[in-house]
């Protein structure tokens, strides 16, 4: 008991690690400034993401050994290894369907995984799924490592969730935080390029970054910058995956939760 603490600590002191290097990245625009109004833009994203995905490849696969390890008697270790891997390989394989602006199934299995297994392993999920659908796609770029994260960052979440008694309030649920979700994704994913949208634009539309800009002025000016480029896709995303929970969620929860238990998990462990 007190060795399945230990690891269940040292898996949460991971993922914050990985998401403290994440969330500095994300926000490094708005933490210039605050610094005084000397600091130049700093180089494209290429150096930071390379760094970034190494912490976050590093990271999961640590989490997602130890996770599947702390089953009782540790003896699901396979079997967990193996369902993480089928999980990852169906939501990234959904990923080549068709989508129409900006909407993905992807999102809805990563919230209800999240949701029966527990933040860890929905951080696992998240994550790797992005990095495997990146290589199926041919999607492999400095974009990925935020993309990864932000996805980690739904099925933590999506552990945190209270627990309903009745499945149709816990779809219900799902589903508001999927569409939640999906409107946060595309906020941060904007985040990540928008310092470099526009540098040295002669043309001051109100929407882009500058280092003399202080801390609300970037603020509204990302607000404004987030309406116009991002808000029809991300709303589109967030419809979609509160339907794809709501239609198809109540029989991929009942699946979960059967898989749960023959992998050796119980959700109380892992909330």
């Amino acid at each position: 008991m007190q060795q399945g603490q230990r690891t269940r600590a040292f898996e949460n002191l991971a993922i914050a690690a990985v998401s403290l290097v994440g969330a500095i990245t994300f926000l490094f625009p708005f933490l210039l400034s605050a610094l005084p109004r000397v600091a130049p833009l700093p180089p494209a994203r290429s150096s930071d993401a390379s760094l970034l995905l190494a912490v976050l490849v590093a990271g999961s696969l640590l989490v997602a050994i130890s996770e599947a390890s702390i089953g009782p008697g540790g003896g699901g270790l396979s079997r967990a290894i193996a369902l993480l891997a089928a999980l990852v390989a169906i939501d990234a394989t959904l990923r080549l369907m068709p989508t129409f602006l900006g909407a993905s199934p992807i999102f809805a299995l990563i919230v209800l995984v999240g949701y029966v297994f527990g933040s860890r392993f929905g951080f696992v999920m998240g994550a790797l799924t992005l990095l495997l659908s990146a290589a199926i796609t041919a999607g492999v770029g400095p974009w990925l490592p935020f993309q990864m994260l932000c996805a980690g960052w739904t099925g933590v979440a999506a552990g945190w969730l209270p627990r309903c008694a009745f499945p149709g309030k816990t779809l219900a649920l799902l589903a508001v935080y999927g569409a939640a979700a999906g409107f946060l994704y595309g906020a941060l994913m904007n985040l990540y390029a928008w310092p470099y949208t526009a540098p040295g634009s002669t043309a001051d539309a109100g929407l882009y970054w500058s280092p003399a800009l202080t801390v609300v002025e970037s603020l509204a000016r990302y607000a404004r910058f987030y309406l116009v480029t991002s808000l029809v896709h991300d709303a589109t995303r967030a419809l979609a995956t509160a339907l794809l929970i709501l239609v198809g969620g109540g029989p991929v929860l009942r699946m979960l939760r059967r898989f749960n238990l023959r992998a050796t998990w119980s959700s109380s462990s892992n909330t």
